[in-house]
């Protein structure tokens, strides 16, 4: 029997992957938002939350993460939400960056769909292999994982379908199949490539 990687990370190895991690994100962020589409998972439940009640999406995104924060903190511990509150603020930074020196002219809605949920799947990968995530819903994902053994990449899925559902009265048709193909491609690669048991000892 193959034996699980070792968990033990120092901290130049934390460090190197979850910059990793966060630069994939926040690649696959300027991606998405320059087709127009949009997603799910907090982020997508803060973009219609904000849209019903006409506050800034930067407030509504702060707040609803709040709780999730501290359930990280009751149920995966302290170093595991202080590095997903460090990956939240440096997504935010490089998200601002991007655009400044990569612009994105033309690309196909289905194909940039298909390129975020390729590079976020694989960077909240490299950020769950340094026990961080984004925080939201993901939090909420990897405790019914490490509790039921329910992937967490399809509670992921299931939320975004219901976020998605509600999306389709907001916003046009087209948007939201194009933003659920991203989705299903960044919760499937989550699903078949993710489990703590690989590389986290139980």
């Amino acid at each position: 029997m193959k034996k699980p990687l070792s968990p033990d990370h120092n901290l130049t190895d934390d460090i190197q992957g979850l910059s990793l991690g966060v630069f994939l994100c926040g690649l696959g962020m300027h991606v998405l938002t320059s087709v127009g589409l949009i997603t799910g998972q907090t982020a997508g439940l803060a973009v219609i939350i904000a849209y019903l009640s006409g506050y800034s999406f930067s407030l509504v995104f702060f707040a609803i993460n709040l709780p999730f924060y501290f359930i990280a903190y009751k149920r995966l511990g302290i170093e595991f939400t202080i590095k997903s509150l460090i990956s939240v603020t440096l997504l935010s930074v490089v998200t601002t960056l991007l655009p400044l020196g990569f612009t994105i002219e033309k690309l196909d809605p289905a194909l940039g769909a298909v390129i975020f949920g390729s590079l976020v799947g694989l960077g909240l990968l490299a950020m769950f292999r340094h026990n961080g995530s984004l925080g939201g819903l993901g939090v909420i994902a990897l405790l019914v994982q490490d509790t039921t053994g329910f992937k967490a990449g399809w509670v992921q899925l299931i939320t975004d379908a219901v976020i998605f559902a509600v999306a389709l009265f907001l916003f046009p048709a087209s948007v939201v199949i194009y933003s659920l193909l991203g989705a299903v491609v960044l919760n499937l690669i989550i699903t078949f490539n993710h489990r703590r048991d690989r590389y986290i000892a139980a």
